[in-house]
């Protein structure tokens, strides 16, 4: 239960985070600083979204209860968003990313000033640039997902298992941000770009099984009924 959630969580969040083509963003945005400079912020970003993903995941079963929305509901909806968040990705044209890498070095070139970004860590290098809202929408999704469980044991190892992969992403997250400029010199956009449709693909069908499951929920009584 635990490994399952924890691959399940970490390939979902993965293709959206995008730790390689956010961290030219982020090196854009930031501009040439001292290396101290690249590791503190990206330790306060990764924190940061550690802690975010944490409190969506335990608050977000008690938010959709408030809200009378059911498990499969959440399931069917999100599977649906997952899957299109995955289409999208899949389909991208290939120059979209090498423009936003041009971009990013050209912006890369000025230089920012060093304490400027030391007050936006959340907002906006962690959200919406690092985790975006198509994250908020999956980390809900994965989370109503952990309630699968019969027991409380089950549930417990389905959190931990998620909870791994967001701490795993965090890591990927900071490594990717404190060596942004040594990273972004030797991994073409081309070969970052291929890897992402790869896993957008595998996200696009763990948004179809996602889905399936909650359709299959909402289906299964309906067909008892009537037979």
């Amino acid at each position: 239960m635990l490994w399952r959630h924890f691959a399940l969580g970490f390939s979902a969040l993965l293709p959206l985070v995008n730790p390689l083509g956010t961290a030219l963003v982020f090196l854009g945005l930031v501009g040439i600083q001292p290396v101290a400079v690249y590791k503190s912020l990206a330790r306060q970003i990764a924190i940061n979204m550690v802690v975010f993903f944490a409190v969506i995941e335990l608050i977000g079963s008690y938010v959709l209860s408030f809200f009378g929305i059911s498990l499969p509901i959440v399931q069917l909806a999100g599977g649906v968003v997952v899957a299109a968040i995955g289409w999208g990705v899949l389909n991208q044209p290939d120059a979209d990313s090498a423009s936003q890498a041009a971009g990013a070095q050209m912006a890369a070139s000025k230089v920012a000033p060093q304490g400027m970004w030391a007050s936006k860590t959340f907002y906006p290098l962690m959200f919406p640039i690092t985790a975006g809202p198509g994250c908020l929408v999956v980390m809900l999704t994965l989370s109503a997902h952990t309630m699968e469980g019969t027991t409380l044991t089950e549930n417990v190892l389905a959190r931990a298992g998620l909870f791994v992969a967001v701490i795993l992403l965090g890591v990927l997250v900071y490594v990717c941000y404190a060596f942004a400029p040594q990273i972004t010199a030797k991994i073409s956009p081309s070969t970052t770009h291929g890897i992402l449709r790869v896993i957008a693909f595998i996200l696009l069908c763990i948004g179809v099984q996602i889905a399936w499951n909650g359709l299959e929920a909402l289906i299964t009584p309906l067909l008892r009924h009537h037979v």
